[in-house]
């Protein structure tokens, strides 16, 4: 018999909203898989209960603790609080080791509003002894999933110094995040008074925040008060203080600031370093320095994760040097842990940056090959390059493909055929892709660019189509977009039909267009 599974493939994005969900009917025939029908407009909010329901329902039957409803049965809207309040009504048992466990699995998952509901209710029990770092976890929840002024409040409501000692970073890092200087500066003031301020970290937060706002003298003042107090000076530090180095005074003074930190023996240099090394020199016209940088941090890098080799792909392709690029990707497939679809896009990226489709092509090739779920982020990078080489018939026919293979398109695929078909005149074509492209408009920030609406106002005036142009005003109103000169190409298309020019009169009025002296 026939075995028939219905299962979503959905292309993430790490910016934007899903808005088109792929689903995949599987007819399983001697170990075949066949037959792709593709559903367009299901949200990704849909998907997720789909996704949720297969989750959950192989659990329901086994799975009767507290850490796996809270894990796996409460829908991301839902509240935590409530599971937790009908588990302690029903008469069972709950351990405050259970939901410190449960809150960082959730923060593991991501899923920080579920957390902070886990550890407010822990908070709210006479029964629990909540400790310092209890206290902490709350504060970093709160910044995270709710809002910056209930952080504060919760701060100043901490119970004693410890508990304040072991949170205030977080608060101080999240000033630095909003470059909220006064904010930050009188949070440090008070640590220090009461001894908190013993380790780089929150030096090196306040130096962050001097980089930010370019007040660079007051990194060497930080770094001056670290070492009259003696605190430690960690990898970031010198980095940061090299930055600034550069910013005030130039190389020369980069490099004696070097110097001390290779004489420090509390610190092992690392890729970081000589990677920021690297950009200093790139920034002076240093490309032989930088290189050589670069290539001392490719002995630092680590074997255990990709984390630094992309910063040196990145660096060698500002630098131009393609030798590099491959080199340090070569390397970086050694390391024994799976790519990630960002991955390839940055190494895909990078090499039509220098101008190397045909090898972006080929590890393209490489990720399809392998991949689990088709990302069409990774396929927009070399459809973008074909598009840029105005090759739009491969642009096409990698269009056609990654559909075929179930990609689902995002605004930015549609975004790059657009402009593909402007520019080679293929103006029916760009229309039907603007129209798939506005339609995920409400649910991310791409806009036409002006050069894009001038050549579709111009087609639609020639083709004098008057449901397109209709259509073409509608979406540009919706996007804030509308000005005179489209109202004023509409009544022309509607003058030239035999059609009255009432309603579009009485849109200009509700925008405050009503200009019409100027017709």
């Amino acid at each position: 018999m026939p075995l028939c599974l219905n299962r979503c493939i959905y292309t993430s994005n790490t910016r934007y909203p899903q808005q088109i969900l792929c689903s995949l009917h599987i007819t399983r025939t001697n170990g075949i898989a066949e037959g792709f029908n593709f559903l367009r407009g299901i949200s990704s909010n849909n998907l997720w209960a789909y996704s949720f329901h297969d989750q959950t329902s192989y659990r329901d039957n086994n799975d009767t603790d507290l850490k796996s409803k809270l894990l796996f049965r409460v829908h991301p809207r839902r509240s935590a609080t409530s599971v937790l309040q009908n588990w302690v009504s029903e008469g069972r048992k709950v351990s405050i080791y259970d939901l410190r466990e449960v809150s960082k699995q959730l923060v593991e998952r991501g899923r920080y509003k579920h957390a902070l509901e886990v550890m407010k209710w822990m908070e709210g029990q006479d029964r629990f002894q909540i400790s310092e770092s209890d206290h902490a976890l709350r504060l970093e929840l709160t910044i995270k999933a709710s809002t910056l002024q209930e952080a504060e409040d919760y701060f100043t409501k901490l119970p004693n110094i410890a508990s304040q000692k072991a949170s205030y970073l977080h608060l101080l890092n999240s000033y630095v995040k909003e470059k909220a200087v006064e904010k930050a500066e009188s949070l440090m003031i008070k640590m220090n008074s009461l001894g908190a301020n013993v380790t780089p970290h929150p030096f090196n937060s306040m130096m962050k925040l001097c980089t930010a706002t370019s007040k660079f003298d007051l990194v060497l003042s930080i770094i001056s008060q670290m070492k009259e107090t003696k605190i430690p000076r960690n990898v970031l530090s010198y980095n940061l203080w090299m930055s600034a180095c550069n910013a005030l005074y130039g190389v020369e003074r980069v490099d004696k600031v070097y110097d001390e930190m290779v004489r420090d023996k509390n610190v092992k240099i690392g890729w970081s370093t000589l990677c920021t090394l690297a950009n200093i020199y790139m920034k002076s016209g240093l490309n032989e320095r930088a290189n050589l940088a670069l290539k001392d941090a490719e002995s630092k890098l680590s074997s255990y994760n990709h984390f630094g080799y992309f910063f040196l792909i990145t660096n060698y392709t500002s630098l131009k040097n393609k030798e590099g690029v491959i080199r340090v990707w070569e390397a970086c497939k050694r390391v024994d842990r799976k790519l990630t679809c960002a991955n390839y896009m940055c190494i895909m990226s990078c090499l039509v940056k220098l101008g190397d489709v045909k090898e972006a092509e080929r590890i393209f090739a490489e990720w399809e090959s392998q991949c689990v779920r088709y990302d069409v982020r990774v396929s927009n990078i070399l459809l973008g390059a074909y598009v840029g080489d105005n090759l739009m018939e491969k642009a096409e026919a990698l269009h056609a493909r990654t559909m075929e293979k179930g990609g689902c398109p995002n605004y930015k695929t549609w975004e790059i055929l657009v402009e593909g078909y402007v520019r080679n005149g293929s103006m029916e074509k760009a229309v039907f892709a603007m129209k798939n492209a506005l339609r995920m408009s409400k649910q991310c920030v791409w806009r036409p660019s002006p050069a894009i609406v001038e050549s579709v106002l111009e087609y639609v005036e020639k083709s004098r189509n008057l449901e397109d142009g209709k259509w073409f005003l509608e979406v540009l109103r919706d996007l804030n977009l509308a000005d005179l000169r489209v109202y004023r190409l509409l009544i022309r298309m509607h003058v030239d039909n035999g059609k009255p020019i009432g309603e579009i009169v009485k849109m200009m009025e509700d925008d405050h267009k009503v200009e019409m002296a100027k017709l």
